[in-house]
């Protein structure tokens, strides 16, 4: 007890004669120090182990977090309209709105467009939904729990995306949009895939959890993946392109669909209020909606059945300063992909090396390898991890393989396969991958590409 007065002693003393905002900046200007002495990126030492992702940070972001706590709002506030604002700014795209998680970005992008307000174009239960089975769970899972259909289409060696010869034989009179992810940060044919849903009246997501920053282009411009389709998603957990730690992104280009993205993030309700704020709108207590009394308070009325999705300021302020970074964390990741691939040729003739989509400049998240006929993925990877390199499957293998998938297997209801998933199986059974992180240097890449090498040839 008496070491803690003497603690707090110490504390009151160090801020006697500040006002708030002096206090404040001797409080961030302690931790900036802390940060850098505390947090210092560890040098690689050969046989250290090389995880296959990384965060990259300085006490720019743990003063902003700081600096949130210090206000205590805890939930969304002015960080994250900041980041809101700066994100769509390097998209070059009209809305962003945070949440809590890539999953959650991809739940909230695929109710979006169940809402009434889409009137025909709306998807309902029983219509089906374009997709992969070599990917994420969660890109799926929205269009299962709503009650909607997955069409499971095949995808391609050596870019692992969706194989775009088969989506007319996917198209049915129930289908209502395409929902599928740029592969470890490799765009899909986004102009075969757009044509399409153009053609067809079909809504497009565009899972970009995996590709923030890659770039595509398509009509003779260059655009940001997430930003083509109707609705782009972005995920900030640790190991992605930048971390808030937690969160995700949802983008459009409409305005009907930014509100209805917003209202399912913010538990469905009609209002456009952020938190703390009451009656932007004027019309606060003189509207009628549905069959409520005329003039219920409209902060409480709900035009959808949503969720509370929203992050917290806190994680938005450690995105504010991840990205500032962020163009130069793309950058290294595209040298670090080249290295590897230039480095891994001499083993093409064993290996499947990875290939960029046509008119596309991935911000590779990922490098994938393909073990050809002849070398056991199981054995190169066993090898790569008793040696310090960390690996990690293409996620689900074939989604519609795993445990969750039983029941619906059994009974042969609730999702559709076109064709066979030759080439997802065989991704399930040959494909692994490792890092590109910009935490990486040459010394790091040059060991994984010997490591691989050296497995390769016992």
């Amino acid at each position: 007890m008496g070491e803690w007065t003497s603690t707090m002693e110490s504390v009151v003393k160090m801020f006697e004669g500040m006002n708030e905002s002096e206090a404040r900046q001797k409080i961030l200007s302690e931790v900036a120090e802390y940060c850098r002495i505390y947090h210092k990126k560890k040098e690689y030492k050969k046989g250290d182990r090389i995880s296959y992702a990384g965060r990259v940070y300085d006490e720019e972001e743990m003063v902003n977090l700081v600096d949130s706590s210090l206000e205590f709002w805890l939930t969304a506030g002015h960080y994250t309209e900041q980041f809101e604002k700066e994100m769509a700014e390097y998209l070059g795209i009209r809305y962003c709105a945070v949440v809590n998680s890539g999953s959650s970005a991809n739940l909230v992008a695929f109710m979006t467009l169940t809402s009434p307000l889409l009137g025909e174009r709306r998807v309902k239960p029983g219509d089906e939904v374009i997709t992969v089975a070599a990917g994420f769970p969660t890109t799926v899972t929205p269009i299962l729990q709503y009650g909607a259909v997955p069409v499971f289409v095949d995808v391609t060696i050596p870019q692992y995306n969706i194989n775009v010869e088969q989506l007319e034989n996917a198209l049915s009179d129930k289908t209502r949009a395409v929902m599928i992810a740029h592969t470890l940060g490799n765009p899909f044919d986004l102009k075969t895939v757009k044509a399409f849903c153009d053609k067809h009246n079909l809504w497009l997501i565009e899972d970009n959890c995996d590709a923030l920053g890659s770039v595509y282009e398509i009509d003779g411009v260059q655009k940001f993946t997430g930003t083509i389709g109707d609705i782009g998603t972005s995920s900030f957990y640790p190991p992605h392109h930048m971390t808030m730690g937690e969160g995700g992104a949802v983008y459009t280009d409409h305005p009907l669909l930014n509100k209805i993205i917003r209202s399912m993030r913010d538990w469905g309700r009609d209002c456009i209020c952020s938190s703390g704020r009451d009656n932007m709108c004027g019309h606060r207590f003189d509207k009628q909606y549905g069959e409520l009394p005329l003039g219920y308070d409209h902060k409480y009325v709900y035009s959808h059945f949503g969720y509370n999705l929203k992050a917290t300021d806190m994680q938005a302020a450690i995105g504010c300063a991840q990205l500032k970074k962020f163009p130069s964390f793309v950058e290294a990741r595209r040298k670090n992909f080249a290295h590897l691939s230039q480095r891994l040729q001499c083993v093409s003739e064993k290996l499947i090396l990875p290939e960029a989509c046509p008119n596309s400049n991935p911000s590779w998240f990922g490098f994938m390898i393909t073990c050809k006929e002849g070398i056991d993925k199981n054995k190169v990877v066993t090898y790569l991890e008793e040696h310090g390199v960390q690996t990690r499957m293409l996620f689900a293998g074939n989604l519609t393989k795993q445990p969750c998938f039983d029941e619906m297997r059994k009974s042969g209801e609730g999702y559709r396969i076109v064709g066979s998933l030759e080439v997802t199986d065989r991704i399930m059974r040959d494909t692994f991958w490792i890092g590109v992180y910009p935490g990486m240097n040459t010394e790091m890449l040059d060991y994984m590409a010997d490591t691989i090498i050296e497995a390769v040839e016992k």
